[in-house]
């Protein structure tokens, strides 16, 4: 039988979707290739230097790649992607950066052509401070910023030169929770603590988590606090994550509440462990002033920082992040893709890929939920049609996010899940007010205030309010466990990240499947960048319908 993949000469590889070999085969490329389009019947993935240096890091050999494609290519594989592939796999690890004495460290560079290139390129000069046959003389104050530009100039830095303790905290986890649950970390969450680190050695200590919403990833943090044995930073991505956070470590630790502070708009407390959120550290006065809350990462002597979400690192962050590479540095999110497109500056500044389980492998051991991802495409009614057409370019999109029809189809979607729990998501607020009046269901957004907030979830949580129509708030770090049915509205555009997040929130382990629908207008510029919402879901493994709402009807 031909194989389902074409591999072609500028390391795009086309996987057949009807293909016996599919799902095979979407595995395998997951662990070195990035997926870039996925409609119907083709999907397209690339190979780069940083998904080449991802899998290098994970210990996934060289060989095993090159033997894979050429075992599911259907015609031979170009000559040239085997050299390329085994340039950019070598290239991990050719650069080792390591202690020289207090104030400076040595970069060694094992491939002389490399060490000439970087002897010679005008942006590295003043890096070095002495230049030796098969290294670099470098401050140690300048590891992040080198590891850095190394990256952009396409030479990644396998960096072995350990970590500072910081103070020490004794952290064991609980054998129950606080409501007498049994508690352990489950097979795969031990896994990924070991991953990142490694046994204490220089090896581990840094780098990104990859798991899907719903896998536990707070549960790893707290394995690796437990692991490290330190005081620690955890910055998350708002304020009611960081009370999640607060409650499970209470809950599943022997910390004392008093030596857990939050480090928020409300509250500025520094304890052993500290809970801050983003949108804190890079808070300031004006435009012109400084970052006054980024001396949390300097100004204590932290034994691990844990970024929740690394994927939303804001700029400020990742500069600040420079300064600490002596500080054990642990990324959780469940993609690697930023909007930015700055995933290399995750890999320089927090760390490589430690550890990756597909969102399939999970839900086939039980561990989140089964789940149904349907695109529902709607016509828009004659007047916004109109008014689509003579539209500027950044109104259409609005104008198709807000197509009145899908106020009738979240309707009928309701009435078909009359025994389940539902959120109603979207980007617009004017669009869920209309829906939450139109459905007689709680609305929650980024004004509703905190204390109302928690009372609204906790009864959703409780079952007293089947339907809760939410904004963009709700993306992150909500823990609704008993959710099984959300329906997107709209959305940012053609986030792929928001996807996951917004998946996310209806996986957690349940007895009944899980359904997410998208709505979407039909030939509008959302139903295009709808597209690239849908290849997050293709690449976790899931089938996306497509259904047209006139049929339905």
């Amino acid at each position: 039988m031909k194989g389902p993949l074409v591999v072609q000469s500028d390391h795009t590889l086309m996987l057949e979707v009807d293909h016996a070999q599919y799902s095979d085969c979407r595995d395998f490329l997951a662990s070195f290739a990035e997926l870039v389009k996925s409609p119907e019947f083709i999907h397209t993935y690339r190979i780069t230097p940083l998904s080449m240096w991802n899998a290098a890091a994970l210990d996934i050999w060289l060989d095993d790649i090159v033997i894979g494609l050429k075992d599911y290519a259907r015609y031979p594989v170009p000559p040239n992607v085997i050299t390329d592939l085994t340039e950019w796999h070598s290239a991990y690890g050719k650069l080792l950066l390591k202690p020289h004495d207090d104030t400076h460290l040595r970069l060694e560079v094992l491939d002389h052509t490399i060490h000439e290139r970087l002897k010679h390129d005008d942006s590295l000069q003043h890096f070095w401070l002495k230049i030796e046959l098969q290294s670099f003389i470098v401050l140690a104050v300048e590891r992040g910023n080198l590891k850095q530009a190394l990256i952009k100039v396409g030479y990644p830095v396998k960096d072995l030169c350990g970590y500072l303790q910081g103070e020490k905290l004794e952290i064991d986890l609980s054998s129950t929770d606080n409501q007498g649950n049994p508690f352990a970390l489950r097979d795969y969450q031990q896994d990924a603590v070991e991953a990142f680190y490694h046994a204490g050695r220089e090896t581990g200590g840094s780098g990104v988590l990859v798991l899907p919403c719903g896998a536990g990833k707070t549960i790893i943090g707290l394995g690796t606090m437990a692991a490290i044995g330190g005081h620690t930073l955890i910055i998350s991505t708002n304020t009611v994550s960081v009370h999640q956070w607060r409650n499970e470590l209470l809950s599943k630790t022997n910390i004392p509440a008093d030596h857990i502070g939050e480090y928020t708009g409300a509250e500025k407390t520094i304890k052993p462990v500290t809970i801050t959120t983003y949108q804190m550290l890079t808070h300031r006065r004006s435009k012109t002033s400084e970052f006054e809350h980024l001396k949390l990462f300097t100004d204590f002597d932290w034994g691990l920082i844990i970024y929740d979400e690394v994927h939303l690192l804001p700029a400020p962050v990742f500069r600040a992040t420079t300064a600490i590479q002596a500080r054990r540095r642990l990324g959780l999110t469940a993609t690697l893709i930023r909007e930015d497109n700055r995933q290399d500056d995750v890999f320089a500044l927090i760390g490589p890929k430690r550890y990756d389980v597909p969102w399939k492998t999970l839900e086939q051991q039980g561990y989140i939920a089964e789940a149904s991802c349907t695109e529902y495409r709607l016509k828009l009614p004659p007047p916004e049609e109109h008014e689509y057409a003579h539209a500027t370019k950044r109104q259409r999109f609005r104008i198709a996010a807000e197509n009145s029809s899908k106020n009738q189809l979240v309707t009928q979607l309701i009435e078909n899940h009359s025994d389940d729990l539902i959120m109603v998501i979207g980007q617009y607020i004017s669009q869920l007010e209309t829906l939450a009046e139109e459905l007689d269901a709680p609305l929650i957004t980024g004004k509703t205030k905190k204390a109302e907030r928690e009372r609204l979830y906790q009864q959703f949580r409780d079952g007293e309010v089947q339907v809760l129509v939410v904004s963009k708030v709700a993306n992150f770090a909500v823990d609704l466990p008993d959710a099984n049915v959300m329906i997107q509205v709209s959305g940012t555009f053609g986030s792929r990240q928001e996807e996951a997040q917004r998946l996310g929130r209806i996986l957690r382990p349940k007895k009944k499947r899980s359904h997410f629908y998208t709505l979407v207008s039909r030939n509008t510029d959302e139903q295009d960048f709808s597209l690239n919402r849908q290849m997050f879901l293709v690449e976790q493994g899931y089938r996306y319908h497509i259904e047209y709402f006139d049929d339905v009807l």
